[in-house]
């Protein structure tokens, strides 16, 4: 029961998109229909700014981060007595909570399922559940941002090293194996979502940071 409830609420909370609020507030538009159509942090500082782009960016790393400990609270708190096998294995109701949070974002039911890539959710996720390893990868991917100028790059990083990382690391920081499934799973999502990004990466015709036209 805990690890039903914990995946339904963590999706019901990571649909919330913070972009298509903050856009309807400052701007009553809906910023999937600008800039590049994407409903994220990136999009928003290419429309709206910095500013608003800072808290979208913070709320939506913050819906990750909420969706795993809730889930952990659950296991914990004893609330549901009525356990199964599969919801007692270790660090699968966080694993999962985490996911759904970042596929509720990426598919958000308020919004007719249409949503952003999942990134800065996915930073609150695993920055949560395997801190040192997504310390370590995001100082990379946050370097490759400032040097390129490509944020798109820097989240390609995060998303295919942090499992590959979690791999070589697991056994000295006790991880469980949800977390590097679902890392890995993570990142073959990334990948996806970001599959124009990485066409444009390759012809040289990626948005950067600054730049005012969208290609």
């Amino acid at each position: 029961m805990e690890l039903l409830v914990s995946i339904i609420a963590a999706y019901l909370l990571g649909s919330i998109s913070f972009s298509y609020v903050i856009a309807q507030k400052m701007m009553k538009i809906d910023i999937r229909q600008h800039g590049s159509g994407n409903a994220g942090a990136t999009n928003i500082l290419r429309v709206l700014g910095k500013g608003p782009a800072i808290l979208v960016l913070s709320l939506d790393i913050f819906k990750g981060i909420a969706a795993v400990w809730f889930a952990k609270w659950l296991e914990m708190s004893g609330i549901f007595p009525v356990f199964t096998s599969l919801g007692e294995m270790d660090g699968l109701a966080p694993a999962l909570a985490g996911l759904a949070a970042i596929l509720g974002h990426n598919w958000p039911v308020y919004y007719g399922f249409k949503g952003g890539k999942g990134v800065a959710t996915a930073v609150g996720v695993v920055g949560s559940l395997v801190f040192f390893p997504a310390v370590y990868v995001g100082i990379v991917s946050i370097l490759a941002i400032v040097v390129t100028r490509y944020v798109s790059l820097g989240s390609l990083i995060f998303a295919a090293a942090t499992p590959i990382l979690i791999w070589f690391t697991k056994e000295h920081y006790g991880h469980p194996d949800p977390y590097f499934y679902l890392t890995a799973l993570l990142g073959l999502m990334s990948v996806w979502k970001h599959r124009t990004n990485v066409e444009r990466l390759i012809k040289g015709t990626e948005n950067k940071i600054g730049e005012k036209k969208l290609s």
